[in-house]
């Protein structure tokens, strides 16, 4: 494993955290998937309050009590999700998800506790100051945002540093190799890959730290799609991944991703998250799975090594491995973020 490191936050980062989205029971099976985890170097796991109805958290809770580990894990949490349409990103509500969070988890402190989502209706001033209580109390060590833009981000330090409080430590926002060409939900936000996207280039410029989410573009670089079998798909959430990733580039993107696992020995989502912590941001990605053995292919994907050519080649910026860079796609070509 490798790791990184968050300023405030005396335990590392690995690259890879491991996603709990899926998890729904704190049985002997679930336990011994953490453990094979924490054995594969990743001490990092990411839960949210909507995840399950908090079914995540009680999981991850009730094996950090079981386990006697919590000062070992970095918990990273979100809350104030949007209910029924309905923001929730005010002071309030915040409060009252990390007190639920909290009991949840069996536990008095979240390492990273990130924002769900955004309001842009609401001022930042109200926010920044709650997160700093809560810090201040010691319930939350370093806080941070998910689905925010950069210019929002902007908006925040800019109050804090003009106040002398502590601002986001780290972001939370979708990016893979494939481009997501409609949202999967609701005020959820996508590092584009272009180097004139304004997301992106700001990320570049800062270093700020980047957890990206739904790193295999929702199962696409799993190999369940191809070209000629979306109409077998009627489940909800495939729905969605065919909405937001089926278009012609990015099963280019796949079949590229395919043929350069096979000549290196690898498999094409090992392909996809090496393209991913290859580019020139502080980049993590959050990665979920039922089965040990899937994670460490995961971080498998550390170790290897893509030339220039063959990140610019992946993300069709080249025809070949060794021709020059097109241009970037004009403003008009870009898929919205």
């Amino acid at each position: 494993m490798i790791y990184g490191s968050l300023p405030g936050l005396s335990k590392g980062l690995p690259r890879v955290v491991f996603g709990t989205l899926p998890l729904a029971r704190a049985d002997a099976a679930t336990f011994s998937l953490l453990d094979g985890v924490v054995e594969l170097g990743c001490c990092a796991f990411d839960t949210a309050s909507a995840y399950g109805d908090g079914a995540s958290e009680r999981v991850i809770g009730a094996w950090m009590t079981r386990r006697g580990n919590r000062r070992e894990i970095v918990v990273i949490d979100k809350g104030a999700h949007p209910v029924e349409g309905r923001s929730r990103v005010d002071p309030g509500s915040i409060r009252a998800d990390l007190r639920q969070s909290l009991h949840r988890l069996e536990t008095d402190y979240i390492d990273v506790y990130l924002l769900h989502r955004d309001d842009p209706a609401v001022p930042v001033g109200p926010i920044v100051e709650a997160l700093n209580e809560l810090q201040s109390d010691g319930t939350v060590i370093l806080f941070g945002a998910s689905n925010w833009s950069w210019t929002r981000l902007e908006e925040a330090h800019e109050y804090a540093r003009a106040r002398g409080l502590s601002s986001f430590s780290v972001s939370s926002n979708q990016y893979s190799l494939a481009i997501q060409h409609d949202v999967p939900f609701p005020g959820t936000l996508s590092i584009n890959r272009y180097s004139g996207d304004p997301e992106w280039e700001w990320y570049k410029k800062t270093q700020f730290p980047l957890l990206s989410w739904s790193s295999l573009a929702r199962g696409l670089f799993s190999g369940k799609f191809t070209r000629n079998n979306l109409t077998d798909f009627t489940d909800p959430q495939s729905r969605i991944s065919i909405r937001c990733y089926a278009r012609d580039d990015n099963f280019t993107r796949l079949e590229r991703a395919r043929m350069l696992a096979e000549e290196k020995g690898v498999t094409v989502a090992q392909i996809a998250l090496a393209y991913i912590l290859h580019q020139p941001l502080n980049c993590y990605t959050i990665t979920g799975s039922l089965h040990a053995d899937h994670f460490r292919d995961s971080v498998d994907a550390l170790d290897l090594v893509l030339s220039d050519g063959e990140l610019a080649w992946l993300n069709l910026r080249a025809d070949t491995r060794n021709q020059r860079l097109h241009p970037d796609p004009s403003p008009a070509e870009r898929p919205p973020s």
